[in-house]
């Protein structure tokens, strides 16, 4: 297994200036980063891609659609954008040396339309994860396509259901995001959802049930790194908290207390916990 962490601790809005976290990264214990870009205009691509050689960090690519796209959407239009933006962010992570991209890619984060999803949503998500097998084969990149709570989609929820998404759509680079986040609310046993996923886990993000440092709540942790050793899981757990003291991560995450005694404190003392679990 390989240790990462979210830029979302630090930034919504991950750019050259923030190269210099790298270093510290590392000596931390972190093998890589997993970037998070929402606007692709201007990304300093090979620089990243320069720093995070030089400081021997490997990395993950992770983003989310804006509310104008969809891959669920009848309308065609925003149909065809999300697909443009994700074979877009598809080759940008590629550039940068990423080979996992992350993230919810059938609606926009938020979307509850007040309703159950359609089979005509089922289908048409699955024809346009389709779509992206070409893009994402040429770039040699896997995409992990992750089940949320009910509060912020109503698409996909549990991790049965992305496996079974992932099997309709049977594309060798295309597979399964478990967040124990998400997990935690909307599994009846995570250690149970570890295993469900199987052969289609291409990705794992850690933080515990109150978004915080890993082994400070309830998460079952022992028994969901011993389903991962089983499933003989050896890519990324990625602790993926939020940085809670910027107003607009904040309101996004929805976090309005003080999870640490500062954000990146979840991601230094929660990666030695990750390490101690993962050595079993």
């Amino acid at each position: 297994m390989k240790f990462g962490v979210n830029t979302l601790i630090w930034t919504g809005a991950f750019d050259r200036s923030h190269l210099s976290l790298l270093p510290r990264l590392k000596e931390r214990g972190f093998d890589g980063v997993e970037i998070v870009v929402f606007h692709l205009e201007d990304f300093p691509v090979a620089e990243t891609r320069k720093s995070l050689e030089a400081n021997e960090m490997q990395c993950t690519f992770c983003t989310a659609l804006a509310a104008d796209m969809s891959g669920i959407s009848e309308d065609a239009g925003a149909r065809r954008r999300a697909r443009t933006y994700l074979e877009d962010c598809t080759k940008m992570a590629a550039d940068i040396g990423a080979k996992t991209f992350a993230g919810a890619f059938y609606a926009p984060i938020g979307y509850l339309p007040g309703r159950r999803r359609t089979e005509d949503e089922w289908k048409r998500e699955v024809e346009f994860l389709q779509s992206l097998g070409d893009t994402l084969a040429r770039h040699d990149v896997t995409l992990a396509v992750e089940p949320l709570n009910r509060f912020e989609t109503f698409f996909l929820n549990t991790t049965a259901d992305a496996v079974r998404l992932c099997e309709e759509v049977n594309h060798p680079k295309i597979g399964v995001l478990l967040d124990t986040f998400h997990a935690n609310i909307e599994e009846r046993d995570v250690v149970a959802a570890v295993r469900t996923a199987g052969r289609r886990l291409k990705h794992v993000h850690t933080c515990e049930n109150d978004r915080g440092t890993p082994g400070t709540g309830h998460v079952p942790w022992s028994g969901v790194f011993q389903a991962l050793r089983d499933l003989r899981y050896d890519g990324w757990v990625v602790i993926e908290s939020f940085g809670y003291t910027i107003p607009e991560i904040a309101t996004a995450a929805c976090i309005w207390r003080d999870l640490a005694s500062s954000p990146e404190q979840i991601a230094f003392d929660g990666v030695k916990f990750l390490r101690r679990m993962a050595a079993g």
